[in-house]
């Protein structure tokens, strides 16, 4: 099970928690505001709102604060200036590792997340250093249990999705970004349950963990970034088996 599936899904059930502690509202405002201001707040012209608007719905956001997010990116309310910052580096095993983060100041998150890459044993690296290692996917989940394999492939293919395999628990989708919306309604539309449902950069190859150390220290690390206020998402390349796995969920 490859690391870009299972921290989906360790992140899809850590939303619940978040929600509740507001830390996802948050998080999604930024997204809202960011992606107001570069694309306008028409949903219907701006992909990315639209991705962020269903996010926010995801996360139970109210309406109101929803607009108030894309108000404040088109500008029509004051609020603070975020701007998007990509930070690269590796964490136990060389494992490569990516971070989205919007930020309203770019000195104070970069000193930060260097600390949290050293704290765990990683490091921060320099611009390009792992991007090179992943792609641009839609990635979907949907679970096992109750799924027909051959016809969730059928589905899936014919809605625009490059693959479909087995990962742990689940069977994850992947797609060509430009395919993302138009299969995720067609998986609604056909009453298939998903789990986890984004944009995400999926890693080329992947690094293998074996030990059981190794794992914790890794998902500790990728559990760090995510708690940090300023980002957004956290990509990486680790491979851990289902058995481990299961011990540390």
């Amino acid at each position: 099970m490859s690391g870009h599936s299972h921290w989906a899904g360790i992140k899809h059930k850590k939303a619940a928690v978040d929600a509740k502690r507001g830390k996802a509202w948050s998080k999604i405002a930024r997204m809202l505001i960011v992606a107001a201001k570069q694309g306008g707040g028409d949903p219907a012209a701006n992909l990315t709102l639209r991705y962020a608007i269903d996010k926010a719905k995801a996360a139970n956001m109210p309406k109101d604060t929803i607009e108030k997010a894309i108000k404040k990116g088109t500008g029509d309310l004051g609020g603070a200036s975020f701007e998007e910052v990509l930070y690269e580096g590796y964490g136990t095993n060389g494992v490569a590792i990516m971070i989205e983060a919007l930020t309203d100041n770019r000195s104070r998150t970069g000193p930060e997340i260097k600390r949290i890459f050293e704290k765990h044993g990683g490091s921060l690296g320099t611009s390009g250093c792992v991007n090179w290692m992943f792609s641009k996917k839609g990635l979907i989940t949907v679970n096992m249990e109750g799924a027909d394999e051959e016809q969730l492939m059928e589905i899936a293919l014919n809605a625009g999705a490059d693959d479909m395999e087995a990962a742990g628990e689940v069977f994850e989708i992947t797609c060509d970004p430009s395919a993302y919306e138009q299969l995720k309604q067609t998986l609604q539309e056909k009453e298939i349950v998903t789990e986890v449902a984004e944009i995400s950069m999926v890693p080329q190859t992947t690094i293998d963990i074996g030990d059981e150390q190794k794992a914790k220290r890794i998902i500790s690390l990728m559990e760090a970034f995510d708690d940090h206020d300023d980002v957004q998402n956290v990509y990486a390349n680790f491979d851990i088996s289902q058995e481990i796995m299961g011990r540390l969920t």
